[in-house]
């Protein structure tokens, strides 16, 4: 039996890429695994109760990254505190080993160790990405405070799974750059796509309505979608006729300028909707009806939304380098060597004029062979197992 760190993803309404693998962990380990999280009311570690099991099981995002606690939930383990029954509700036994999905707090990262002496196997954290650190222009300024302490509390691991050789080569390079001489072993693992599940017919889009172009992702800096608004706003202007769909919240610290921008096109008549977060049948059916996506970030661990379009039959018009430049690799993309609004204007052109073009590059996308959500869970329990215990 393994301990599972869902601490961030059982109170939050968000679901970007580190909750959906964290959420992906919890129900492809099933019996093997038990979720836990650091109660700070309780001021310990317990198993998760059946209102934290029940916001795991939604499929509809929020618009708050934040966590929430039901206010019950607060008072019960402030009580249990104060009277001194915090052992009757803590966390007790032995577990084979501990996977750290999440990006951890700080506080999260003080309280790991009490769960040394229950832990006799090795344990685990999932590595995303080092983009606080890379460009931090494009990082809430409290993440990049906060993320060169994260970098050194993955050291108490006994083995760091990134998610892809760009950022398994971006945390080993950090950690030489501080000198360090003694870290634990870093392996890339990627990440699975979940199994597609049909969308009726009735749903597909009639041959006479205008193209729909999809972008799905939160609005921040990094996910670049500034210079796909620009893109557009370009090919609206010389007659180009299609739809832009955005789906995603909006990330407060950094995404202001590209909802400003937005909410601009849309009130000069643009053909531009944008949903917010969606759960996960909308998306589905937003993919169905889409004739290919466009993924502009510039920046990214792995880069989820091109497999999964890819995974639908949808090539993805993204970037050519780093992360999503190897979830690109094995064709059905239309690779930019920069994602600037010139690359991204010529690329939806391209696709928007070329029926034939897209039909190829779709027919490739359907023979890939993708990872899915088992295959990724199994993958990493196999490499957890030849670890030893550091």
């Amino acid at each position: 039996m393994l301990l599972l760190d869902l601490t961030h993803t059982s109170h939050t309404q968000a679901r970007t890429g580190v909750q959906r693998v964290a959420r992906a962990l919890q129900q492809n380990l099933g019996a093997g695994a038990t979720a836990v999280t650091r109660d700070p009311f309780l001021g310990a570690w317990r198993v998760l109760e059946s209102w934290e099991l029940a916001n795991l099981a939604k499929s509809q995002g929020g618009h708050k990254r934040g966590t929430q606690w039901q206010t019950l939930a607060k008072w019960r383990g402030r009580w249990r505190r104060v009277t001194g029954r915090t052992a009757g509700h803590a966390l007790r036994g032995e577990y084979d080993g501990l996977i750290e999905p999440e990006l951890f707090s700080a506080k999260v990262a003080r309280d790991l160790p009490r769960l040394d002496p229950q832990v006799r196997g090795p344990r685990v954290a999932v590595f995303f990405d080092a983009v606080a650190l890379r460009f931090p222009e494009l990082t809430p300024p409290s993440t990049v405070a906060w993320f060169p302490s994260y970098l050194r509390e993955l050291l108490m691991f006994d083995g760091i799974a990134a998610i892809s050789e760009d950022s398994r080569e971006s945390l080993t390079g950090y950690w030489r750059w501080l000198g360090v001489t003694r870290s634990p072993p870093v392996t890339a693992i990627s990440l699975g796509v979940d199994c597609m599940k049909p969308v009726p017919d009735e749903q597909h889009p009639p041959a006479s309505r205008r193209p729909v172009v999809l972008c799905l992702g939160t609005l921040e800096g990094r996910k670049n979608h500034v210079s796909l608004l620009e893109a557009c706003a370009q090919l609206w202007t010389r007659g180009l006729d299609f739809e832009l769909r955005l789906i995603g919240h909006v990330n407060a610290e950094t995404g202001g300028v590209a909802l400003a921008r937005v909410r601009a096109l849309q009130a000069a008549g643009r053909p531009l909707r944008y949903d917010g977060p969606a759960d996960d049948e909308e998306i589905a059916r937003a993919y169905a009806a889409c004739a290919f996506t466009v993924y502009p970030s510039v920046a990214e661990g792995f880069g989820l939304p091109v497999i999964e379009s890819l995974k639908r039959g949808k090539p993805c018009i993204c970037s050519a380098r780093g992360a999503v430049g190897e979830s690109a690799h094995g064709g059905g993309c239309l690779v930019l060597d920069t994602v600037d609004p010139p690359g991204l204007a010529g690329a939806m052109d391209r696709l928007l004029r070329s029926p034939a073009e897209l039909s190829a590059l779709s027919t490739t996308a359907r023979g890939r062979i993708f990872k899915t959500w088992p295959d990724y869970a199994r993958e990493l329990i196999t490499w957890m197992q030849s670890l030893p215990r550091r």
